[in-house]
């Protein structure tokens, strides 16, 4: 800087960066603060049956430390504190205070049989998992969490990024009006449910990306993540496993074109249903499906339906199971408790959750052709009649045996398929709409956020805003709970912002380009 003269600024560099930078590129970043918010919002062993999930991924380590061989082949002797996190569990009232009363130091081990000793689930979630065990269980619990997160990220990041313009509404709105609450708590957890959901909402899109592909690196990139989505799905669920195949026949037909390429380029889909196909047969679990539960125990939420509704047996069951199967869709938005089905989520979340989906959903129905019909029309039909079946197979009734979590995949598959374009028909909300579902949103996860973290941090009989008045719990090494809720709800608030922001602008027509050549012409400029 010379003295008495006034530094230049180069206006050209500053108006090329500005120009470059778009708040699009803010999304991943935002997505991962929001997420990790969810993922310190509940103590260890927080997601449903967390006791045998821990457990199953300390024994996939085939360390002696961490689990031995028990008395019979369904046993394993294992670390007591695993089994004792739960510890708040079915207890409202209960924070997860009652956790320093564990002690998580000792090496001693118990006998127990919650554990994926049998093959009940695919071993390939705990495996994966087990890399992140080490004497700290909590630091080991959070790994674990904060990794699902990046690599739910990443992989709707890179769909992004593959899609081609017209089919990334379905990625984005999909994800969004049909994550909150229950998505989204899984997705930040230790339950293979959360690779479940993941696997499934991507596997489709990242197929269509693949028949869309106008480049052989859009295409490899494509594959890559088609592989990723179905082993993540097959991997943890055997029910899951089965969605994925439905998902890829889903894509199929939406891509389908009677000619040589589009039937070469179905082998790989076709291998991928094999893959999911011999997981879905190697997992015991499965038979669930086909069986029902057959009297096996009842969850909690049983005590929700009617006790007139007790007795019922034939066809009086087959027609209460069919008149109240929408309680179990209600349930991914809030109609049923987080956790352990102990943490209640208050009637506006599920109503502004719910709303938010049916709004988006009833835009993506003005833009029909005949496929797109019949996709929508099968995956319905699945998402009424299996869970019927299930439970009346096994002499259940709903709010017995099958929970939300369980039909969440098809929930989000059916959401990105509300959204798909059909033929030359765009989606796109007005800018009210795009403003109520946006606000509803927000809100949604903002008060879910905040019920979840009260529940465990002073338990529900501690009522206020201030979620650091009378703690009981919370991570050690942390910020404080409000800065955590703070962070999580912002972070969400302007992920949604954008990605709305970022819909509105690619639903102006556009001449379409391969993703590639995008990113190219981007870099270029």
């Amino acid at each position: 800087m010379v003295p008495g003269h006034a530094d230049v600024v180069d206006v050209s560099k500053r108006t090329h960066f500005s120009r470059r930078f778009r708040l699009i590129y803010l999304a991943p970043v935002l997505a991962l603060l929001a997420l990790s918010a969810w993922a310190f919002a509940s103590p260890m062993g927080a997601a449903p049956d967390d006791d045998y999930h821990l457990v199953s991924i300390w024994c996939a380590t085939g360390d002696d430390a961490y689990c031995q061989p028990g008395s019979t082949d369904a046993t394993r002797l294992v670390p007591q504190a695993l089994l004792s996190s739960p510890c708040y569990a079915f207890y409202s009232e209960e924070s997860a205070a009652c956790q320093n009363r564990i002690d998580f130091d000792s090496t001693a081990l118990v006998e127990s049989k919650r554990g994926n000793f049998v093959g009940a689930y695919p071993p390939l979630y705990y495996s994966v998992m087990s890399v992140f065990v080490g004497p700290d269980e909590h630091f080991s619990v959070m790994l674990m969490r904060l990794f699902n997160i990046a690599l739910f990220v990443g992989i709707t990041s890179a769909l992004y990024v593959l899609l081609p313009r017209n089919r990334r509404p379905a990625l984005v709105w999909g994800w969004l009006v049909s994550t909150v609450p229950l998505g989204i708590f899984l997705l930040a957890s230790n339950n293979p449910s959360g690779w479940a959901v993941a696997g499934v909402g991507s596997a489709w899109l990242a197929l269509l990306s693949y028949y869309d592909a106008r480049t052989p690196a859009t295409r490899w990139a494509s594959a890559g993540l088609v592989a990723v989505s179905v082993l993540m799905a097959a991997g943890s669920r055997g029910d899951a496993a089965m969605y994925v195949v439905g998902a890829l026949g889903v894509a199929a037909l939406l891509a389908f074109a009677n000619t040589k390429r589009f039937w070469l380029l179905t082998i790989f889909p076709l291998a991928m249903t094999v893959v999911a196909g011999a997981f879905f047969l190697v997992a015991r679990q499965t038979a669930a499906g086909v069986n029902g539960f057959s009297g096996a125990e009842a969850g909690p939420a049983a005590q929700q339906a009617a006790t007139a509704a007790d007795s019922l047996s034939g066809f009086g069951l087959l027609a209460y199971n069919l008149l109240n199967v929408p309680s179990l869709w209600i349930g991914s938005f809030g109609g049923w408790a987080l956790g352990w089905l102990d943490t209640p989520i208050p009637a506006s979340v599920t109503f502004l959750a719910l709303a938010a989906f049916v709004g988006v959903g009833f835009v993506g129905l003005s833009i029909l052709n005949s496929r797109k019909v019949i996709a929508v029309a099968g995956v319905g039909f699945v998402l009424w009649m299996l869970p019927t079946y299930v439970l009346t197979q096994g002499g259940d009734k709903v709010g017995e045996q099958v929970q939300p979590r369980y039909i969440l995949p098809l929930v989000v598959l059916m959401a990105g398929l509300l959204v798909i374009e059909a033929g030359r028909k765009k989606f796109a909300l007005g800018r009210v709409q795009t403003f109520g579902v946006v606000v509803a949103l927000i809100a949604a996860n903002l008060v879910a956020l905040h019920m979840n973290m009260r529940r465990y941090i002073t338990g529900n009989d501690v009522p206020g805003w201030n979620l650091n008045a009378q703690a009981e719990w919370f991570w050690s090494g942390a910020p404080a709970p409000m800065v955590v809720w703070a962070i999580g709800s912002l972070a969400f608030a302007g992920l949604v912002v954008v990605l709305a922001r970022e819909m509105s602008i690619s639903s102006v027509k556009v001449p379409e380009t391969d993703p590639a050549e995008e990113l190219k012409l981007s870099a270029s400029r």
